[in-house]
Parts: structure tokens; C-alpha cells; sequence
């Protein structure tokens, strides 16, 4: 397949809601280019896009999809995306691939939870947005209202491109008509406002237009500039299914979407020096965004945005963590589920490369260079403790775990320091998802349980001098070690530092480290209730040693022991982590919402209405009082609302909490010690 010049590509990404017709658009876009003979259903489970098992048992998309168009010389890449809050990580991974989001909105539902998310993270990550109302044959749909709502909650930059006409059967458009008859609205008070939009953008361009010597063609060339700097924010009318806008959307990206000569410009941070990535440049630089198996043969493909220069199969690729080359081996180009070949992946374009050892966020490269910034990710929040029913599928289950996760940034996985495998994702339906994919498709039932609240223990006060002695004598060889340590609090987030204030020799300076190997494992283990302990400072200011019975094992001993002694006496209290709670119901709801979170300890950080009847209820709220939140909000809202998570901090846990927690911690201890 042919590659082209950096200006021929364009690199979107599909985001909004679920159901609010992003596959479906992008299978009629691939259908109208000539680039299929066909086009897909997500319905009919004939969807390019939703290939997977999952996907089309679900109706809709759990990951990131490629395909690509081409139309009037260009090269169109399209990431299609999940629009769930569960399964938002693969969706904000993939801005980092693309210089304009298209926001698709349904022209039924309205702007919904992931709607405003994502609008959320494009803007932060700098790209350049367009909004595409769908469904727009919809019976009783006010596309005149959708409009409305949009600019009311997403700015006036947001002005529309077309406009429907022939009551929802075609669109005119509104940059190169003056005028026309248009359903609603004018399509003169829409070209005047596409024009203002564009000219915003340019101050030169902005002194012409006001004398009134702006030309045509000089408005077309700034089109991409406005958008990429968001002073324009275009909005197209589609219906996917019939065909409606298709080809205006498609004529639309040559004026209107920023190619990677006009996008956000990549960093690459290196040392703390950063470096702007010229499209034009001739050393090969890559980000991987996407990471995913063939659901048939397994092989694991990986998907890179080149930012410059040229790849060839022939090169030798590095990461900024790893020293060892990586061969790329054949590069292609993904659409759906398949795999086609290319020459080369050169920059502006995004390509796929099997095998290859890298994960979501790497930046790789041919001749060194820095880390490129990838959106932010919630983190997850929401846990589930693993038990496997068969205890031969414990390493299996591990296997299809780090798969899932290496597949999905906002899923994790881990071990705690109580043996427990703990599955963490973004709320109930993301972590009850994989379950389903490891029973059905892995053949891996577990059961599960709520998993310990990740607590931490740390302390307000400080503990000098305190001494420690580790003496052993057996019949060989004895154990002798005796250390001395101050301890006090870091600053809150700092985490641990050990600091070396022996002057002499009283320690043998080899064995110092075993000071602090031994404190570590204590702090890991906990104190007072078998939690982690954070931001403390360790001061190892004095000890003694024996010539024949001192030993690293000895200090790791003392170390662990002067910890926990001087842990006790400098004022210990555990934290609990606290997270920022969005609730999203309908406005009369909100009483009965903001008096479950009072009850939950939630403290109010205010409310936003929104179009469609509905309130984003926001608070901080202690993360062990919502465990049960999923079935309590859909008890209270009959099933319509919803909320999302992410951590916030951690608190001093109340003192009428703090014992109830080491209690139960000593019960735990004693019946793991009993079993």
C-alpha cells in the first residue's frame, strides 16, 4: 500500500457516548471512500470495527478500533472508540494518536456522561475538536435544541459547519453558501459565524475581514489553524445509516482538520529538556497508544502514531527504558481486523507492528530521544480480590490478566502483601467485563471478593534515638547487630527517606544498606494494622557491630526491628484514601443522592446542571464507604444515573474509625496464623 507526504495525512479519533453512532459512522465513511465494498452493521454483528466475540455479544465496542479512508488525495486514519466510562482507557489513549476528536452526539440522547469526558480530555491533551450530531432522521429529534445545548455547555466556538435541510434527508453547507434553506436556523447567520470562528484564530486575517478585504481562499487555508487552536469548534450534521453528510464530512477534512503539520506539536522530555517533534524531521520517532491480540491466532500487535521520520522493517528500535534493539519486523496497516502491508511507516501516518515487546504510552525511536506525555487516566479505583475455583488456574488467570492489562491502561492488576490477586478498573461493569472475558473466552471462572481497602500507615509525631539490639548465638556462627535511628514525618506525598548521619565508623559502611533494606520490608508489611507505611523519614545516626557475628542478614533484622519500636512511639495513625466521586442523575433525584453521600462521609464540592434534565453531583467521599455505590445508585435512580471515580488523596482516618480497622486487622492476622 502506498505511503504519502506528511500534509496528505489526517489523524482523527472517534469519541462520545455509547450508542451515540461512532462505529456506525465510521463504516459508512469507509463504505462512501470506496475503501470497503460494504457496509458494516454493529446490529447485524457485520461491523468491520466490532470484530471481536465480545464486542458483538456486547453491541457495541469494548476497545479501540482502526481503519482508515482516503478521499481527494488524502489519507484519513480513524481510531473508532469504546464509549463507556467502563472502558475509557483505550478511548483516552488514543487522542495521543490523532490531531482532532470528533465528538459524536446523538441526536436522540443528547449530550451524555462520556460526551462531556471526553470533550474534557481532548481539551486538555490540546487537540482540535469537532462535534458530529448523528442520527439526525431520528423521528422527533430538535436539532435546532441539540445545537443549543451544545453551545450552552460546550462554548459558542462551537458553531455549525452545515446545517440539515429537507427535513433531516440532506445538509447544506454553511462555508461555501451564503445562503440556502436549511431546517432550522440561517444558513447566512452560519456562514457569517464560521467565518468569524476562522478569522479568530489569526490577527493578521482578523484586520482583513473587518476592512473587508478577506479572500475566500485565504478563510479555506486557516480553516485547520482555528480548529487546532480552538476557536472553532465545527459541527456536522450526519445520518450514518442513510448516508446523510457522509460526503460533506468527508470533503471536511481537508479544510477543516488540522493535519500534522498544523496539530499539536509532540514533546519529547529527556533529562527535563524538552524537545518539539517536527513533523519534517528525518529521525524516526514513535508513541504506541493501542495494544491488542488477535482473538484468533493471539499474537500481539501493537499500534504506533509516527511523529517523524521513516521506519523500515530493516532498522533496530529502542524505548527509553530498554537498552536492547527491537527488530519491527513487517509494518502494516490495520483496518479492523486485518492486517495489510506496507513499505514503510512514515510520519503523520499510524501503523501496527506484531510482536513487538513495548507497551500503551512507549515512545520508541531509531536514534534516541525522550518520553512522549500521554493523556492523563483515571486511576482505578474500583477492586476486586481473585480467588481462582480450580487452584491449577492461578498462573493462567495471572497470564490473562497481564494481557488485559497490558491492553487497557485503566486496568491493573496486582499482588498485595496479604497474597491477595486484587483486579482494579474504573467501576463495577469494566471489572464484571473482564470476569466475563476470563469464564467464556479464557475458560477461567474465579470467584470474588471485596478486597482490603489500601490503607496506609504513617505518623504525626517523631521518635529520637531510639536503639535496637539483634543478638543471636546458636551453636555456630552468631547473628549480633545494634542500631540507632530517628524517625520523624516526610512531607505528605514525599514518601521514604533513609539518610546516613553516622560519622565513624560504628557501622561498617556495608552494612548500612541492610539498615535500610530491613526498614523497607517492615514499612511494606505495616505497623499497627498490616498496612503500607509512607512519607517517613529514617535518620540512621548510630549502631555497633561485631567482628566475627555481624552480618547483612543481622542489620535487615535490626533494621526492621528500630523501625517498628520507634514507629510505635512517634504518634502512629493510618490514612485512608479518599476519592473525587461525579454522580450524574436526574435533577429530582438530587436530594436523595446528596443525602446517601452525607451518610457515606461525602463532603459536597458543589453541582452542575446539565441539558437533558439532569445534575453532576461532585464530592469527595472515603473510598471503603463505596463499595456498595454501583447497586445503591441504581436502587435510588431506577437505573438512570451514573458515576465515576478517581483518586483524590489521603485522609487521617477519624479516631472512632482507627481502632475498628486495627481490630479487624488483628482478627485477620490471628485466623491466617490459626488456618
Amino acid at each position: 500500500m502506498a505511503v504519502h507526504d506528511v500534509d496528505k495525512y489526517r489523524n482523527i479519533v472517534l469519541v462520545g457516548h455509547g450508542g451515540s453512532g461512532k462505529t456506525t459512522l465510521a463504516e459508512a465513511l469507509m463504505y462512501k471512500s470506496g475503501v470497503t465494498k460494504r457496509m458494516g452493521s454493529v446490529p447485524d454483528k457485520t461491523s468491520i470495527l466490532d470484530f471481536a466475540d465480545e464486542a458483538k455479544e456486547k453491541g457495541g465496542s469494548i476497545d479501540s478500533s482502526m481503519c482508515y479512508v482516503t478521499h481527494k488525495g488524502l489519507h484519513v486514519n480513524i481510531v473508532d472508540t469504546p464509549g463507556t466510562i467502563a472502558f475509557c482507557g483505550p478511548a483516552i489513549a488514543a487522542l495521543a494518536a490523532a490531531e482532532c476528536a470528533v465528538l459524536v452526539v446523538s441526536a436522540v440522547a443528547g449530550i451524555e456522561v462520556s460526551t462531556r469526558k471526553m470533550w474534557d480530555r481532548a481539551k486538555e491533551y490540546g487537540l482540535g475538536v469537532w462535534i458530529v450530531i448523528s442520527k439526525i432522521d431520528a423521528p422527533n429529534v430538535n436539532l435546532e435544541e441539540r445545537v443549543k445545548q451544545i453551545q450552552e455547555l460546550f462554548g459558542g466556538e462551537c458553531v455549525p459547519l452545515n446545517l440539515p435541510t429537507g427535513g433531516g434527508k440532506d445538509v447544506i453547507d454553511c462555508f461555501a453558501n451564503e445562503s440556502g434553506e436549511a431546517d432550522f436556523s440561517s444558513v447566512a447567520d452560519a456562514n457569517t459565524a464560521v467565518t468569524e470562528a476562522i478569522v479568530g484564530a489569526d490577527d493578521d486575517l482578523m484586520e482583513k475581514y473587518l476592512s473587508g478585504e478577506v479572500a475566500g481562499d485565504e478563510l479555506r487555508q486557516a480553516g485547520a489553524k482555528a480548529v487546532a487552536q480552538r476557536t472553532f469548534v465545527p459541527i456536522l450534521f450526519t445520518s450514518a445509516r442513510q448516508g446523510v453528510g457522509t460526503e460533506q464530512l468527508l470533503d471536511a477534512f481537508e479544510t477543516f482538520c488540522p493535519s500534522p503539520l498544523d496539530g499539536r506539536r509532540r514533546v519529547m522530555v529527556d533529562d527535563n529538556a524538552e524537545t518539539e517533534i517536527d513533523p519534517k524531521g528525518g529521525n524516526f520517532v514513535g508513541h504506541v497508544f493501542k495494544v491488542n491480540s488477535d482473538p484468533k491466532t493471539g499474537i500481539k500487535y501493537v499500534t504506533i502514531r509516527v511523529h517523524s521520520g521513516k521506519l523500515t522493517s530493516d532498522m533496530s528500535l529502542k524505548t527509553v527504558e530498554g537498552r536492547k534493539g527491537l527488530r519491527p519486523g513487517q509494518i502494516q496497516r490495520s483496518l479492523g481486523a486485518e492486517h495489510q502491508e506496507i513499505e514503510a511507516g512514515v510520519a503523520g501516518d499510524m501503523i501496527s507492528l506484531a510482536k513487538l515487546d513495548v507497551n500503551v504510552g512507549d515512545t520508541v525511536f531509531a536514534d534516541g530521544g525522550g518520553a512522549i506525555a500521554m493523556p492523563k487516566f483515571p486511576e482505578p479505583m474500583f477492586a476486586l480480590a481473585l480467588e481462582p475455583r480450580s487452584r491449577g488456574d492461578a498462573d493462567k488467570i495471572s497470564s490473562a490478566l497481564r494481557r488485559y492489562t497490558d491492553e487497557d491502561p485503566c486496568l491493573k492488576s496486582e499482588r498485595t502483601p496479604a497474597g491477595e490477586l486484587v483486579l482494579k478498573g474504573v467501576d463495577d461493569t469494566h471489572l464484571r467485563a473482564i470476569l466475563h472475558r476470563l469464564e467464556v473466552h479464557q475458560k477461567l471462572p474465579v470467584d470474588t471478593k471485596p478486597p482490603k481497602t489500601p490503607y496506609r500507615e504513617t505518623i504525626l509525631g517523631r521518635a529520637d534515638h531510639v536503639e535496637y539490639t539483634h543478638k543471636k548465638q546458636t551453636g555456630g556462627a552468631g547473628q549480633f547487630a545494634r542500631v540507632f535511628i530517628n524517625l520523624f514525618p516526610s512531607q505528605r506525598g514525599e514518601g521514604y527517606k533513609f539518610v546516613d548521619k553516622i560519622f565513624g565508623g560504628s557501622i561498617d559502611q556495608g552494612f548500612r544498606p541492610s539498615v535500610d533494606k530491613g526498614i523497607r520490608s517492615q514499612m511494606a508489611e505495616g505497623v499497627i494494622a498490616g498496612y503500607q507505611v509512607v512519607d517517613v523519614t529514617v535518620e540512621l545516626i548510630d549502631g555497633k557491630t561485631h567482628p566475627v557475628d555481624s552480618k547483612d542478614i543481622a542489620f535487615q533484622i535490626a533494621g526492621r526491628g528500630v523501625f517498628r519500636d520507634a514507629f510505635l512511639k512517634a504518634k502512629p495513625i493510618i490514612l485512608e484514601p479518599i476519592v473525587a466521586i461525579e454522580v450524574t442523575v436526574p435533577v429530582d433525584k438530587v436530594g436523595d443522592i446528596q443525602g446517601d453521600l452525607a451518610s457515606r462521609r461525602g463532603r459536597p464540592l458543589g453541582q452542575d446542571v446539565l441539558p437533558g434534565n439532569l445534575v453532576v453531583i461532585r464530592a469527595l467521599v472515603p473510598m471503603a464507604e463505596i463499595s456498595d455505590y454501583n447497586s445503591r445508585l441504581s436502587s435510588i435512580t431506577g437505573g438512570q444515573g451514573s458515576y465515576a471515580i478517581e483518586l483524590s488523596h489521603y485522609d487521617p482516618v477519624p479516631g472512632n474509625i482507627l481502632q475498628q480497622i486495627i481490630d479487624q486487622s488483628k482478627k485477620e492476622q490471628e485466623e491466617r496464623r490459626t488456618s
